[in-house]
């Protein structure tokens, strides 16, 4: 089976420290402007997943969704999800690290097509 999103080495090190501080997360990343477009990173429980909003797996233990709407566009890649350093969304907790989380992605094969969880 091919995930629909994966983390890098440096993504799961940070997600590790962020659990340490903060306890277990989350991260949704919609299609809006500004913080939106980013993938942001909360504390579980302080962000609202709604009924428009899509669980695409899992990177390490923590819960990655993005809103429906969005996932339209993307649902033919894999995101990959990175860190880089930089500030990204003020409300995102890698901040104060002076790191930020950045999507990338890939077009799935055809193969790998009907292999996506």
């Amino acid at each position: 089976m091919v995930d629909k999103v994966v983390g890098t080495e440096q993504t799961i090190k940070l997600i590790d420290r962020l659990i340490d501080l903060h306890g277990p997360l989350l991260f949704h990343q919609s299609g809006g402007c500004c913080d939106g477009s980013s993938p942001m990173c909360f504390p579980r429980g302080e962000f609202k997943i709604g009924k428009s909003d899509v669980l695409l797996g899992y990177i390490g233990n923590t819960p990655f969704y993005m809103s429906k709407d969005q996932y339209e566009y993307w649902k033919h890649t894999q995101l990959i999800i990175d860190v880089v350093s930089g500030r990204g969304g003020m409300f995102s907790l890698e901040g104060p690290e002076g790191k930020r989380f950045l999507t990338r992605s890939r077009l799935f094969t055809d193969e790998e097509r009907t292999e996506v969880k």
